[in-house]
């Protein structure tokens, strides 16, 4: 049963962006990749170089580098120096830090100069029309004024509200939005698919105030968590082919990949880390690999910078994802519940074909019968009713069989924890993109593959999924703490161990605990009169 076509949507949205498309600044277009410092405290140099080459492969320019001050995490400047290191190393690839204002404050200024003496005049760094560039997550209130005479940076910070292109006076040079996901504002969930109500925003407001001012565009292929400190999902199950083609449309003069490696919020398109620290989100992470959607991001940040429509397909693939169990399952050993937003999820097997020419596809999901449908050339996706069982994709052309087999992880009607991660797989010719996967809870096939870069029109149907193994992720996340393993106190409330577990208000709730490392300042509990409401 055909259930949404979004390729009639897409073009839609193409037409709502194309009107205001950005004006271009005399910097080529680029992409970075947020990736999340915090995870990584034990990274050598080596590990770095891994990591940046594989994102360099598919047409990344550098890493956003998420950090905490040092005297929230340590090895903030020991990972900084790293990073600039392994990209001078690897070559080609820039990094910048992106402040995180969860826990820098405007009292910072001091320590943010240090940083970018350190390292804003190194091959490494990434600059716009010569600047070095820095970004924030939040942070929107931190006056760069203070420091452009020292440093003559570029700043992107992130503003949580488009108004305030025109409400502040912090010397900014460009606006970051983290609105990747179907969301009216701060962190609702409303059903999808994107749109660009906040991108025409933040281009009009730009454009309006005449300063030159850019506008870095956030794209993202999914988000879950399942912490106790934050627990939902917003509703992005074809996200990113509908967010793409607007990218392509609007032509910003930067994308930001939300994210590289947050594996707590399920948005990662890495590999495996295997060095990265657990925060917890090794239960929804681990056996749960994303390389796939690498091979769909490759092909549109082709197409991105090289101003294309559309982005040009040179071999046959497809990329499936979906997730383990029906969204009305219930979870057995789960203390905490399931996440926000659930509801308005659909059970489905998501495909995307990327092919050179028409061709067929046929998707069995479970014990429903086998769905063929004919896809167009270039970028589609396609969804299929999920049934239980394992998932079979044949991708072919005049009966010739192009690529397939069966997914990497059989769907089930029962679950212990609620895991609304994607398993993400590929098959098809081209570069290999990823590794074998590891074992998780769910009952995985085994199968292998190899796959390449693409185009897109979107569509859509009912029946299944399939696609490829590639090398899941161990663990890991922003900042934040363990969802049913985390340990209660004070009845309802809850032991704090991370900052990360109350980001981003950095506010304990009534009941909590804070049980942090030592020398950590306890954070307030922010909606009692800084008061807990009961002690460990």
């Amino acid at each position: 049963m055909l259930l949404r076509a979004t390729f009639a949507f897409a073009l839609h949205a193409l037409h709502l962006v194309t009107a205001n498309p950005l004006k271009r600044q005399s910097s080529p277009k680029a992409v970075y990749a947020h990736f999340m410092v915090g995870i990584v405290e034990n990274f050598s140099v080596a590990d770095w170089v891994g990591e940046m080459q594989t994102a360099k492969a598919i047409g990344i320019d550098g890493f956003a580098l998420n950090c905490a001050p040092p005297r929230v995490d340590s090895y903030t400047p020991k990972q900084l120096a790293n990073a600039y290191a392994a990209a001078t190393q690897v070559g080609g690839f820039t990094v910048f830090p992106s402040l995180d204002f969860a826990y820098w404050n405007n009292g910072d200024t001091g320590t943010i100069i240090q940083l970018l003496q350190n390292y804003s005049s190194l091959p490494s760094q990434a600059r716009y029309n010569g600047r070095p560039i820095i970004s924030t997550f939040v942070g929107e209130y931190f006056d760069w004024a203070a420091v452009k005479p020292t440093v003559n940076v570029f700043a992107i910070p992130n503003l949580e509200d488009p108004a305030q292109v025109n409400s502040l006076s912090t010397s900014f040079d460009g606006a970051f939005s983290w609105y990747a996901w179907p969301t009216d504002g701060g962190n609702s969930i409303k059903v999808g698919p994107m749109d660009t109500t906040w991108d025409d925003k933040f281009v009009t407001n730009l454009r309006n105030a005449g300063k030159g001012q850019i506008y870095m565009m956030p794209v993202s292929p999914w988000f879950s968590t399942h912490f106790n400190s934050k627990n939902w999902v917003f509703i992005a199950e074809q996200l990113i082919t509908d967010r793409w083609p607007q990218v392509l449309s609007i032509k910003p003069e930067l994308v930001e990949l939300v994210t590289w490696n947050d594996f707590g919020e399920s948005h990662y398109i890495s590999d495996s880390e295997p060095t990265h620290s657990d925060d917890g989100s090794s239960v929804w992470a681990n056996g749960y690999p994303h390389a796939g959607w690498r091979i769909i991001t490759q092909a549109y940040i082709a197409a991105y910078k090289s101003g294309a429509s559309a982005p040009v397909v040179n071999s046959d693939q497809l990329v499936y994802w979906y997730r383990a169990f029906p969204k009305n399952t219930v979870c057995t050993g789960d203390t905490l519940g399931p996440p926000n937003g659930i509801n308005l999820l659909q059970d489905l097997i998501f495909v995307t074909t990327l092919v050179t020419s028409p061709a067929t596809l046929t998707v069995t999901s479970g014990s429903f019968a086998p769905v063929t449908i004919n896809v167009p050339a270039g970028v589609t996706t396609h969804n299929f009713t999920m049934g239980i069982g394992s998932q079979t994709f044949v991708l072919s052309r005049n009966g010739v069989q192009l690529a397939g087999g069966v997914g990497g992880m059989r769907t089930s009607n029962t679950c212990t924890i609620y895991n609304f991660n994607a398993y993400v797989g590929s098959f098809g010719t081209g570069s290999t993109i990823s590794t074998s996967a590891t074992a998780s809870s769910s009952t995985r096939v085994s199968s292998s593959t190899v796959v390449s870069s693409s185009t897109r029109a979107s569509s859509s149907v009912s029946s299944a999924s399939s696609s490829r193994i590639t090398s899941p992720p161990v663990s890991s996340s922003s900042r934040t703490s363990a969802s049913a393993s985390s340990s209660q106190t004070c009845g309802t409330g809850c032991t704090i161990t991370a900052s990360s577990q109350i980001f981003p208000t950095n506010c304990l709730q009534p009941g909590c605990v804070w049980q942090g490392p030592a020398g950590q300042g306890t954070p307030d509990h922010c909606d009692t009169g800084g008061k807990p409401s009961c002690t460990a």
